[in-house]
């Protein structure tokens, strides 16, 4: 070991005089410790907190949508075929969608009715069943009178009704008669009721059989769109870009980023701004370690005279407190990234032992639409951060160790 390095922890040790000056780099320690483990623990909601929302987004919207701005595709199976041989799809869906009024016992309740297939992916699980008989089957049945629709259960209390009852569709279409026009109407069959916690794009939907639907808004043989299914969410844009890059316009292929990207960005610049916001808390206790420093070069005028006058240089007489400003700065933020890490390896748990203590309410899992309190770690922010805290702390040494390697030895034992 250096004699730097000897120096440098031997200050850290106080003899009974300078209790004071240990006791304030303990505080600088322990603000470093809660600068780095906030850090971390922010970071780390903030993540789980996009990807819970990123994955509720992805349980009610397709990965790729692909659309015309005509007035439909009169060519899916088309699209369909080209999709599915598509590198990273899983599966490509025709589908038909619009817009309807739902009437029953004298209440009304607007939704976008969409209309599916057997192979479509049902982006819901159903709450209630008919007896006997599974969902689909029934949806799909041709032999029943009236045909099958699956609304979600915020529409089916403002209708109040429930599995087996009939509810009157009413779309934007009219027939003409010699009494005037009469809006179109059909009767269909309550089949299922689904939830989505936290849902709003599944509480304006109501789900028919596509051959239905196509028959019953005037559409034979043409569908609004096709959704795929990617096999990791981030292969979204590739897939849009390979299949846009094979179909010209009017037809527009879209990944689930241009949709709502935009809320996740918001997410993120979010994340960014706590990013900044809590380390400036760092920067604050690197200002301690500073002022830590400060008075230990005032308290040891007399050691660095001596040192001086024994042959060491202003490169050694700095290096010993930068070295003590970086063992404060690591140790700190050593502790803090296990702290932090702790913490939020253990958030859901901490705060539910707070919910119980206190009796509230702090996360509310019908609220967010999430079954844990979010919290996930990334490998590269941990390092971010650790990265940040150390050159923080670095920096705040070098003024003290300069002035201590500035100062001139036979000024300090003039008096002596």
């Amino acid at each position: 070991m250096s004699y730097e390095w000897f120096i440098s922890l031997r200050y850290l040790r106080a003899k009974r005089k300078q209790t004071f000056i240990s006791v304030i780099s303990f505080i600088s320690i322990a603000g470093v410790t809660l600068g780095v483990a906030a850090l971390i623990l922010v970071l780390a909601v903030m993540t789980g907190f996009t990807d819970g929302v990123r994955r509720q987004i992805l349980g009610n919207v397709p990965h790729v949508l692909m659309q015309s701005f005509s007035s439909g595709i009169n060519n899916p199976q088309e699209l369909v075929d080209a999709a599915k041989l598509t590198p990273h799809v899983l599966s490509a869906t025709p589908f038909v969608s619009k817009e309807a009024m739902l009437l029953s016992q004298g209440n009304v309740s607007a939704v976008s009715i969409k209309g599916v297939g057997e192979d479509h992916k049902i982006f819901f699980q159903p709450l209630l069943t008919l007896d006997g008989e599974p969902v689909i089957e029934q949806f799909f049945s041709a032999t029943t009178d009236r045909p099958g629709i699956i609304i979600g259960l915020d529409t089916a209390s403002s209708l109040g009704v429930a599995v087996g009852d009939s509810i009157n569709v009413i779309p934007p279409l009219f027939t003409m008669t010699p009494f005037g026009m009469i809006p179109k109407m059909k009767p269909f069959q309550v089949v299922a009721i689904f939830e989505k916690q936290s849902s709003l794009v599944d509480s304006f939907y109501a789900y028919i059989p596509l051959l239905t639907a196509q028959t019953f808004f005037d559409l034979e043989g043409v569908v609004s769109g096709v959704e795929l299914e990617v096999d990791r969410y981030d292969h979204a844009p590739v897939v849009a870009d390979s299949l846009s890059q094979q179909f010209e316009f009017p037809l527009v292929v879209r990944p689930w980023q241009s949709i709502y990207g935009s809320f996740l960005s918001a997410l993120k610049l979010e994340k960014l701004g706590l990013f900044i916001i809590l380390g400036i808390i760092v920067l604050v206790a690197a200002f301690n370690i500073a002022t830590t420093l400060i008075m230990v070069v005032m308290e040891k005028n007399r050691d660095i005279a001596i040192l001086r006058a024994m042959g060491a240089n202003a490169r050694s007489i700095m290096k010993i407190f930068m070295m003590e400003g970086f063992i404060i700065g690591s140790v700190g933020t050593g502790l803090g990234a296990a702290l932090g890490v702790l913490l939020a390896n253990s958030a859901d748990t901490v705060i539910k032992f707070f919910e119980r203590l206190f009796g509230i309410r702090i996360f509310d899992q019908a609220v967010y639409g999430m079954e844990h309190f979010p919290s996930e770690i990334i490998a590269t922010d941990v390092v971010i951060v650790v990265l940040m805290a150390m050159v923080i702390c670095l920096l705040a040494t070098i003024y003290p160790a300069w002035r201590a390697s500035r100062m001139d030895p036979t000024e300090a034992l003039r008096y002596e």
